[in-house]
């Protein structure tokens, strides 16, 4: 059941108040801007901290992926009845990554392709 709601783990290096802030927003920010929101903090912040980087690429290529997949649901008449389900699970996920940024834990999505690793 745990890897439906992804996996997280500890980072090398404990992260600072502030880089949690930042990674927290990098999924917080996708309820407004789902696929800018991440980018935009990563590229700010690729260079400065490891930890805000995993975890706004990983909130960026789960938007991506998310956003191929309701397009192969909606090609459907079957799928298009599914994503309102997609859209819960996708919320729930994105809440359970905002708690780990916010406990200073890396975070993977699961069903996430990997376009910037």
């Amino acid at each position: 059941m745990a890897d439906l709601l992804g996996t997280d783990a500890l980072p090398e290096i404990v992260p600072t108040s502030d880089e949690k802030n930042l990674a927290l927003l990098s999924h917080i920010l996708t309820f407004i801007a789902p696929i800018l929101g991440p980018l935009v903090i990563y590229v700010i912040k690729k260079n400065e901290s490891a930890f805000v980087a995993a975890h706004a690429k990983a909130s960026f290529n789960f938007q991506i992926s998310l956003v191929l997949i309701c397009i192969g649901l909606f090609i459907t008449i079957i799928g298009i009845l599914l994503l309102w389900a997609v859209g819960i699970y996708s919320t729930i996920l994105v809440i359970v990554a905002a708690i780990r940024a916010n406990e200073g834990r890396l975070y993977k999505y699961p069903f996430s392709i990997n376009f910037i690793s």
